[in-house]
């Protein structure tokens, strides 16, 4: 690996990709040098307007399915999107589900207007990703059939958090409300848990 600015060289086998990388992702790759191995999560991006594919690399699975919905705003575009993203995937989530725009204008390149067009596009489907934290190597818990334990695998795996922090937030959220039936309800609670 080798680090430039808003990229990074990856050689892969004997192949170089260069990879665009948002700064809270570079901010998180600080303490790697030249040649130590990195492991990302990879958006490829490539259309007829621009046929150079595009790599932009993300540090987890859920970051990458954020800048997926993130582009889907109008005016928005893979390129404006990774030099926008300059902090925390989580916070900027948290912003779009509360209407805070004034945090959105904080982004790179985001106006008023289009930190408005975001809320409007995108308020309702970011709870989940407002519970990103952003923790090294955080471990995995298998998967299971049963939707608490699909919960826990995406807190852990996909949002970064420990098992222990995980497990007493699903914990509080089924004590706050017993009803809970299905993965949607319980990371709505979880996230309604960490604004109180």
């Amino acid at each position: 690996m080798k680090k430039e600015q808003d990229r990074i060289l990856l050689l892969v086998g004997h192949v170089g990709y260069e990879i665009l990388v948002p700064v809270v992702v570079m901010e998180s790759l600080a303490d790697k040098e030249i040649g130590d191995e990195v492991s990302l999560h990879i958006y490829y991006q490539q259309t007829e307007r621009q046929p150079k594919p595009v790599l932009i690399g993300f540090n987890l699975e859920a970051e990458k399915e954020f800048f997926q919905y993130f582009i889907s705003v109008e005016a928005i575009g893979p390129l404006k999107a990774v030099k926008a993203l300059n902090i925390p995937v989580g916070d900027i989530a948290h912003a779009i589900e509360s209407g805070d725009v004034k945090t959105l204008k904080r982004l790179s390149g985001i106006g008023d207007r289009t930190a408005h067009k975001i809320v409007a596009s995108l308020k309702g489907k970011m709870n989940r990703f407002a519970l990103i934290r952003h923790e090294k190597n955080a471990p995995t818990v298998p998967a299971d059939e049963d939707f608490v334990q699909m919960v826990m695998d995406v807190l852990i795996s996909q949002l970064g958090y420990k098992t222990t922090d995980a497990r007493q937030m699903v914990a509080e959220a089924m004590k706050r409300d017993s009803r809970i039936a299905t993965a949607e309800d319980l990371f709505d609670e979880i996230y309604r848990g960490q604004r109180e």
